[in-house]
């Protein structure tokens, strides 16, 4: 389970250099890879790459629309370079 986790972490980061940060107002095309990682209930028509090298994704609720980050099933944000 550990090393697909990794694997998948792995081909993330291989991605780094397809992807560039979406400007302002625009959805990121999630790749096949990305997509497998992504936890439930998160809605991934809305998904922006931004300057950090994670995806964040438009978060709608009762009070506010906020960007949130993409997580993964285990809580990890989902990123295209490791997080400072």
């Amino acid at each position: 389970m550990k090393s697909t986790i990794w694997l998948a972490m792995g081909a993330v980061v291989a991605l780094a250099g397809c992807v560039t940060p979406t400007p302002e107002g625009e959805s990121a095309v999630l790749p096949e890879e990305v997509l497998a990682l992504v936890a439930p209930g998160q809605d991934t028509s809305t998904v922006r790459l931004q300057e950090d090298g994670c995806y964040w994704y438009l978060h709608n609720n009762a009070v506010e629309s906020v960007f949130i980050p993409l997580m993964t099933r285990d809580q990890r944000m989902i990123c295209t370079v490791a997080p400072s």
